[in-house]
């Protein structure tokens, strides 16, 4: 056949406003049930019955949307940044033409996808692997065959390549005949979706014989039943990767009933949950059961539902209904709490953080353009709010911006490229808030010129997650990692190699035993979780309470921490500190990352200490610590601080099996409290200050009249701040501290405002207060507005507030504002 491109131009006749194509429309939650509803509901039926030129027509129309979705639209191929991703496409495409030698087993020498012993161990999910990966070659040498500018472009050697390579794996491996081996991953997603693309972009070059074949593969793979139930692998972004898989198989095969199956397979998906896999109402997402994973499956969610909606709509099998702004809301709620100036915390990206050639910022980068994508079927609000969002976040990211990413596809490149030369946005800046996740124990804090996040573990989520080889070393992310960053400094600090180098025992804030655990503690896709419930707090949206019931993973270490979000800092309290372990605990002030050279200037109450890598150091009574250009630290009554600078070398394989086994060296400096061996009722006590200058970390040291310390016990922790209004306490058990008293365990959080009302926010973080009464021993002459938990108020010489059962609220913070007397 001839080569296409001298017909296609890059702007298609149905596909030059598939960008513009909108996502009005989304899918129904099936009535009642978790099953894909047997009739159409509020999705497009099955087409009517049309002329075969009529429906050809609208497969060939899906098809270039979908051309236009892989390769995108509207670019110069001789502008940056398209220049320089196409020449790496081409450069990528080079190389794997080059060296492909389809042979018995493989397509690449020493690439093999015969497995001697096909099962379903780890040993066979390499074989799967390189099968999955060999599709992806594939893929990536159509896109260089079908794009302008990559040297390649309608390249006949190219082309006759990728068409012998799909027939190749169609005949050796991926067919109706083989038994499914390894990873079951790469035969029903990554296989089929690779294919399904190569299909589209190379849909002139094969006969209905090949499509059949390749048609035959995906049926067997993946059958109609993997929608029978929203269960198991089949939930969450897995559900969606595989609905577009389908619906792409109904599009190259012209098989209107797998676009139907396909399409309504989605509906599951939207409405929120309240346990297992998905969205839930606060804003978490859950993936694995029990893993936050907005940056990872919540953002192939995101990006497979946009494109499908894309696609669809518009055509036979647009869907529609009541669930469109429950997945939209996702963005802001979910998605956007996340994102801080160009980057995806790692505390929401579980195994991702493990994976070489990613990080925080290039995670953020796809998921940017995900949202102007999502956003062109928002109202003309959200869209305009959410392109402000996105161009802030594009201009802020100094140290890798999103445009710089040679990594980018085109289409993501083309939209954020747009959103940057479009002079009518203006660029949004940080919100100042505080976001509360109870449902995946995170939390994120922002103030103006810095952000911070909470990462947490409890009996609902896991300390970590291990699979794949991957993550061997995350084991401590969920034992109250605090990680934060500057607006302007610090956004290197997790994305410089830090987890093959970081010590895994001095994560940042948190508090661990130093018990030696195996690579994958836990086991391969164990995913432990303690058996801890208070874990979670409460909030107004500005400041917070949050505190975590620590339990060790595979250790008898118990303790109480928590943290006390404000305008300019984070009062980080921690007591009951108990091991028997044999082993030493510490707490981890904090551990910065110096990159490959750095060298800032450690400050100890106002004596500079010694550069020289290999140093420690040990300061009775310290009040306070300053690192230059980092932050500030107060340690209220003082402290034992320990202070290592140290170079340290890993690499990548040590924390992912597929990662590369080259050392890699960096530069830390970490702050410590020791607790000892096996300590008991071990406390700490300091104030993080992100941003501070020397000066103001020395001056609120002496300042003993900005921060109270209420109690900080096994029973209670809690904080006054008099020029806030604010106090906030952690009730671990009932009890009193001050003028609050608590029936029941609980969080709660009062503010008192300057035109005479004040704010109470109350929550039970463990979701185990059958009932809960709160008494505020301060003079209060009216309840202005209370929500329904509260079933009885009384007002006068002291508040009191009775709660219901707030066993059902999941942790979520109820808020009372009142008048004062």
């Amino acid at each position: 056949m001839p080569s296409p491109w001298p017909r296609r131009t890059f702007l298609h006749a149905t596909g030059g406003g598939a960008l513009a194509l909108g996502l009005g429309g989304a899918l129904a939650h099936p009535a009642g049930a978790s099953e894909v509803p047997a009739s159409a509901g509020t999705f497009a039926a099955a087409p009517a019955a049309t002329s075969d030129a009529e429906s050809d027509a609208e497969f060939d129309a899906l098809r270039a949307k979908w051309r236009d979705l892989i390769l995108g639209t509207g670019f110069s191929p001789t502008a940056e940044p398209f220049r320089t991703i196409l020449s790496a496409l081409g450069t990528t495409a080079a190389g794997y033409l080059a060296t492909m030698a389809p042979a018995s087993g493989s397509l690449w020498p020493g690439r093999s996808w015969a497995d001697p012993e096909p099962d379903l161990d780890a040993e066979s999910y390499a074989f799967s692997a390189t099968m999955n990966d060999s599709y992806n070659r594939l893929r990536t040498m159509a896109e260089a065959y079908s794009q302008p500018g990559t040297g390649l472009t309608g390249d006949t050697g190219l082309r006759d390549a990728v068409l012998t390579g799909l027939d190749h794996l169609c005949s050796e491996v991926y067919n109706e005949r083989t038994t499914r081996y390894g990873n079951w991953y790469n035969w029903q997603i990554g296989a089929p979706q690779a294919l399904m693309d190569t299909c589209v972009l190379m849909y002139d070059h094969l006969s209905a014989t090949q499509i059949a074949a390749y048609c035959r593969a995906v049926d067997a793979f993946v059958p109609d039943t993997v929608f029978a139930s929203y269960t198991g692998t089949s939930t969450g972004a897995n559900r969606v990767d595989l609905c577009r898989g389908v619906v792409l198989r109904g599009i190259v095969g012209k098989d209107p009933a797998k676009i139907t199956l396909a399409s309504q397979a989605l509906a599951p998906v939207f409405p929120y949950v309240t346990s297992g896999d998905g969205f839930y109402d606060d804003g978490s997402f859950v993936q694995h059961r029990n893993v936050p994973y907005i940056g990872g499956y919540g953002a192939v969610l995101h990006d497979g539902v946009g494109r499908l909606l894309a696609l669809l709509r518009g055509s036979s099998w647009e869907v529609t209904g009541p669930d469109t702004q429950l997945f939209l809301d996702t963005i802001e709620k979910a998605v956007a709490p996340f994102l801080y100036n160009g980057l995806m915390m790692d505390n929401v990206s579980s195994r991702g953080i493990s994976r070489i050639g990613t990080d925080e910022h290039r995670r953020a980068h796809g998921l940017m353009a995900t949202i102007l994508l999502v956003g062109q079927g928002a109202s003309p609000e959200e869209n305009a709010r959410w392109r402000a969002m996105v161009k802030g976040w594009l201009r802020r990211d100094y140290y890798y911006p999103a445009l710089s990413n040679p990594g980018l596809s085109l289409i993501r490149a083309s939209l954020l490229q747009s959103l940057q030369d479009d002079a009518s946005v203006k660029a949004a800046p940080e919100p100042v808030e505080h976001r509360l996740f109870p449902n995946m124990a995170r939390a994120t804090h922002r103030r103006r010129g810095w952000a911070a996040s909470f990462s947490m573990a409890s009996n609902r989520i896991a300390h970590y997650e291990f699979g794949n080889g991957e993550h061997a070393r995350g084991y401590h992310t969920g034992a109250g990692w605090l990680s934060w960053w500057g607006d302007d400094f610090g956004l290197e600090q997790y994305s410089d190699a830090y987890w093959p180098t970081v010590d895994p025992y001095r994560l940042p804030g948190i508090t661990a035993s130093r018990k030696p655990l195996a690579d994958g503690e836990g086991g391969n896709w164990g995913q432990p979780m303690p058996d801890a419930a208070w874990v979670g707090g409460t909030t107004d949206g500005e400041f917070a309470a949050i505190g975590q019931h620590l339990k060790g993973l595979s250790s008898t270490l118990d303790a109480r921490k928590s943290w006390f979000c404000l305008d300019d800092s984070v009062v980080c309290l921690g007591a009951g500190i108990t091991a028997a372990d044999g082993h030493a605990v510490e707490t981890t002030v904090d551990n910065r990352a110096l990159g490959a050279a750095g060298a800032p200037v450690l400050t100890v109450d106002g004596r500079p200490q010694p550069l020289t890598q290999g140093w420690q150091a040990t300061f009775g009574g310290a009040r306070w610590a300053h690192i230059a250009g980092q932050a500030g630290y107060v340690f209220p009554g003082g402290t034992t601080l320990g202070a290592v600078r140290e170079e340290r070398t890993g690499s990548w394989r040590d924390i992912n099996t597929g990662g590369s086994p080259d050392p890699v060296t960096r530069r830390y400096l970490t702050l410590f409290t020791d607790h000892g061996v096996d300590p008991v009722d071990g406390t700490y006590a300091y104030v993080l200050l992100p941003g501070a200058s020397a000066w103001t970390t020395a001056r609120r040291a002496h300042d003993r009249s900005r921060l109270r310390i209420l109690a900080n016990s096994r029973t209670q922790q809690g904080i006054h701040v008099p020029r806030l209004g604010l106090t906030a306490v952690n009730f671990w058990s009932a009890g009193t501290v001050e003028r609050l008293r608590a029936s029941a365990p609980a969080s709660v959080l009062v503010r008192e405002h300057r035109n005479g009302t004040a704010t109470l926010v109350v929550s039970d973080p463990a979701r185990q207060a059958a009932s809960l009464d709160i008494v505020w021993n301060r003079r209060v002459t009216k309840v202005l507005s209370r929500p329904a938990t509260v079933t009885a108020a009384s007002t006068g010489s002291s508040l009191t507030l009775a709660f219901g059962d707030l066993r059902g609220q999941a942790g979520a913070p109820q808020k009372v504002t009142v008048r004062l007397g």
